[in-house]
């Protein structure tokens, strides 16, 4: 029979709390997960090692089809675009173009990821405010819809359109930015329109000659939690559109919105739980489709873009990890150390993540400061989780986590963990090796002076 390690003991009260209206006391409160889609936690843990990502296919499909879904049953003419910044992941990425997604891609790094999957250049969107001469060229040469960011740009384009000959114009879309009552206001990217801006724009560009603007994109900001945001930002770019084509002839065959619509996770010093505060996607696709209707030129109806990410698979992906220690700090809270911190989990920083329990654990709840293994005092994954006395060993899954978590991920202090795929039938694929020095030092050269004598 092994001892128990002595713990000084402390006295400290216990907030038990009064019975909810289920009849459970906040002290009792906890979930209890030990599998993921029919997969044993205990199982996947054993094979692929602590920490690892895990996400599920069944869940990443249903998402991405309920959000065309809803937009759809409103709109005619709805497809959606992947946001390979949010999860860019070949597997990730191939199952949500299996969906039909287009790619939305925001450098010539992603755009490289899209094209060595597959996809086809009239299938990507090119985003972002810096695209190289050589990513113009590519893209160009490819047919892929750039939106442009800049006047800059702009000038590249057309010196790129002039080089080719030809006299056939560069089709392009053009980004916008407005107020839509949010804040702050995302007005970084392309051309606003309240100002006036985004009209001189169109008619610096239709006088150049060399570009042709088929399309306008919007992106109003991230994890908006107002639908009637959205609704603003789709009646202004509907005016926008009658507007230059009345003073300049255009014609814009796509409205893209961006993404930004949320997930149910849980923003860092809100009140409500996610189910009360983020209102279900039907929401914002009502408020879109009215104000198209009300505000669109008679007869135009133009191709609605959606690239959202987060939606979509923030509820697909899970972080399992393990506890690898427990303390006590000098204020008296109890303290965990974890096998997975910020280097996994960037975005605990905004969000207070859903945290569940491998096993039934006995005992009064108490919060408890979840430390990651780095060296660092901000590593820390939450401040105060309700969990009861946990040994040594237990695994603790966070959730959601799809979104962001893994192209943030670091290799700073500790490798990357593995990433496993639960597809649709059950069957657990590994889509990203767990990482070692190898990965780290491929590319670092030492200098054959430096090099230290065996």
């Amino acid at each position: 029979m092994s001892k128990r390690v002595y713990e000084k003991p402390l006295l400290r009260k216990l907030e038990t709390g009064f019975l909810n209206k289920f009849g459970a006391s906040p002290a009792y409160a906890r979930r209890v997960r030990e599998e993921i889609d029919g997969v044993p936690i205990a199982t996947l843990v054993e094979q692929f090692g602590s920490p690892l990502y895990l996400f599920s296919e069944r869940r990443l499909r249903a998402r991405a089809r309920r959000l065309r879904e809803a937009f759809a049953q409103r709109y005619p003419n709805v497809e959606l675009a992947w946001s390979y910044k949010t999860n860019y992941l070949r597997a990730i990425c191939a199952v949500l173009h299996g969906e039909g997604a287009l790619a939305e891609v925001v450098s010539a790094f992603e755009y490289e990821k899209a094209r060595g999957l597959g996809v086809p250049g009239e299938r990507i969107i090119f985003n972002g405010p810096l695209k190289r001469r050589a990513a113009l060229e590519r893209a160009v040469a490819e047919g892929a819809r750039i939106n442009v960011d800049h006047l800059d740009e702009v000038s590249d384009l057309e010196a790129l359109a002039a080089e080719r000959g030809g006299g056939k114009p560069i089709e392009i879309g053009i980004r916008v930015n407005m107020d839509t009552g949010i804040q702050p206001q995302w007005s970084r990217f392309g051309f606003n329109l309240d100002s006036g801006q985004a009209l001189d724009a169109v008619k610096r560009i239709v006088a150049g000659g060399r570009l042709r603007i088929r399309g306008l994109h919007a992106h109003i900001g991230t994890f908006i939690l107002a639908p009637e945001a959205y609704g603003q930002a789709a009646a202004k770019m509907a005016r926008f559109i009658g507007e230059v084509r009345e003073q300049c002839g255009v014609e814009i065959e796509d409205l893209d919105l961006g993404g930004g619509f949320p997930s149910r996770s849980r923003l860092k010093g809100t009140y409500l739980p996610p189910d009360m505060a983020i209102a279900p996607i039907d929401d914002y696709a009502e408020k879109v489709a009215e104000a198209l209707y009300a505000n669109l030129p008679a007869g135009v109806f133009p191709r609605l873009l959606l690239e959202s990410g987060r939606a979509v698979v923030d509820e697909a992906g899970y972080l399992i990890t393990t506890v690898w220690a427990a303390k006590r700090l000098p204020d008296g809270r109890r303290a965990y150390v974890l096998d997975a911190g910020v280097n996994n989990l960037f975005t605990s920083f905004w969000y207070k993540f859903q945290i569940e329990i491998d096993r039934e654990v006995r005992g009064l709840n108490e919060a408890a400061m979840l430390n990651g293994p780095l060296c660092m005092n901000i590593d820390v994954l939450d401040e105060a989780a309700q969990l009861p006395p946990l040994e040594r060993g237990t695994r603790l899954i966070f959730s959601p986590v799809g979104a962001y978590n893994v192209t943030q991920s670091m290799q700073f202090i500790e490798y990357r963990p593995a990433v496993v795929l639960v597809g649709s039938a059950g069957q657990v694929e590994l889509i990203r090796e767990a990482e070692d020095l190898t990965d780290i030092e491929r590319r670092e050269r030492l200098p054959e002076r430096l090099r230290l004598d065996p």
